[in-house]
């Protein structure tokens, strides 16, 4: 039976080591797989370097790892939920180089040299960002689970211009599940930052 750690590995040694070696995650012709006394193989460590939040980090560690996996047990930065984990929920966005993108799904040696931002990274250290503000003001967060993958969300549709209409905003903001449904405040809030107000 093939796990997820076996099919991203075995992604990764075939299609992904190969786009990873252009990126100088991995030196040309150098070896990623070691067989294990037991046989098995296993990923041999490698080094990335990419922002987080404004700080360079160079890290390393195995390429199979999820950029989730690395902000929060690594990097202890535990505002981005590992909601399903498998790019369902929307609960583990965060930013990529300005972009909205699932860290769940997304491999950390695919970050090599990029800009990641997470919701510890928005704001200021005395205050909260205005579009948070506005999710507390029209309360658009009940558990809070959700909040920051709503928020990193809500960042994007706003930076890209897609929050014209209430319908807009459902639609971009379709991929993060507030099992809350406090769909209509975060709408609200998004809508309010749009307008300037």
């Amino acid at each position: 039976m093939w796990t997820r750690r076996d099919f991203l590995g075995r992604t990764l040694q075939t299609g992904g080591g190969l786009a990873a070696g252009a990126r100088g995650v991995v030196a040309p012709g150098q070896a990623n797989v070691r067989t294990t006394d037991g046989g098995a193989s296993t990923m041999a460590p490698v080094s990335t370097t990419i922002t987080v939040n404004g700080h360079r980090q160079v890290l390393s560690g195995d390429s199979r790892t999820s950029l989730l996996d690395l902000l929060r047990d690594r990097l202890g930065l535990t505002g981005t939920r590992k909601g399903c984990n498998h790019g369902a929920c929307g609960a583990c966005t965060v930013h990529i180089d300005g972009r909205p993108a699932l860290a769940c799904l997304t491999l950390t040696v695919t970050c090599h040299e990029r800009e990641v931002t997470t919701i510890e990274g928005i704001g200021a250290p005395d205050g909260l960002h205005p579009l948070q503000e506005a999710f507390v003001a029209h309360e658009a967060l009940q558990c809070g689970f959700c909040t920051a993958g709503q928020v990193m969300s809500a960042l994007g549709c706003l930076a890209e211009g897609r929050a014209r209409s209430a319908d807009e905003v459902r639609e971009w903001m379709s991929g993060n599940l507030c099992r809350c449904g406090a769909y209509h405040g975060i709408a609200t809030a998004i809508l309010q930052l749009a307008d300037g107000k």
